[in-house]
């Protein structure tokens, strides 16, 4: 192998190593819509010239993950608002479903699992992370849904969840005090779980967190355009 083609193959393995790295943090939300992605920041990270780098961002652009704008630079893609308010719609639904059916299957310890998560959720108030308080926001819900006894509702109740990750990692971190009211919401859902209130009750209940904070962002967008 000739040195040029020796630096080559190197050259394309920083890219790739780039190009993975900025994937995986666009995928798991740690690079959320809008974030910046500055070239020498990220090149520093990886130890790397920024050659790689911006080879690695131009193919996440012809991905549409990543848009560029003049005199600005790359950020990452803002979501499609669209197939975000029908994944949120779609998933009140399951998921109301299929919480109403795990209900009479859920014992004191998941019971108390999902409470002892929401407490947690209500201490991260305190120093908020978005990101930590959609991971135990979906671990609040997955306690509860988890005993539905129809394995295709959960399948699809598990593929909205995974397509709402892609699409945005979080809602809480775009609408002030909508972190709060899920929490206040979640007491209200135990509430009901406990005191064995009725599979539509629950289910109606569950659907209306969910389509809440689909509301609550619809309606902080509302306000950014007035």
């Amino acid at each position: 192998m000739t040195d040029r083609s020796a630096a080559s193959d190197q050259r394309a393995s920083k890219s790739e190593r780039a190009y993975r790295f900025l994937k995986e943090r666009i995928a798991d939300g740690r690079y959320s819509p809008g974030y910046r992605l500055v070239l020498d920041q990220i090149a520093k990270q990886l130890e790397v010239s920024a050659v790689p780098v911006r080879e690695a961002i131009r193919r996440l652009e012809a991905e549409g993950l990543v848009e560029f704008e003049r005199n600005v630079g790359a950020h990452v893609a803002m979501v499609d608002e669209r197939e975000y308010f029908y994944t949120m719609q779609t998933l009140a639904i399951l998921e109301g479903s299929a919480t109403a059916l795990a209900a009479p299957l859920l014992t004191a310890a998941a019971l108390e699992e999902a409470r002892a998560v929401n407490d947690r959720m209500a201490e991260c108030l305190t120093h908020f992370d978005p990101h930590r308080f959609t991971e135990l926001n979906q671990a609040f819900h997955r306690a509860l849904f988890a005993a539905c006894p129809n394995p295709q509702l959960l399948e699809l109740v598990h593929r909205g969840w995974s397509r709402l990750a892609v699409i945005r990692d979080s809602t809480f971190g775009f609408v002030p005090g909508r972190a709060q009211q899920s929490v206040a919401e979640h007491e209200r859902i135990l509430r009901l779980l406990t005191e064995g209130a009725t599979p539509i009750d629950i289910e109606l209940a569950v659907r209306a967190h969910r389509t809440a904070t689909l509301d609550a962002l619809l309606s902080h967008q509302a306000q950014r355009h007035i």
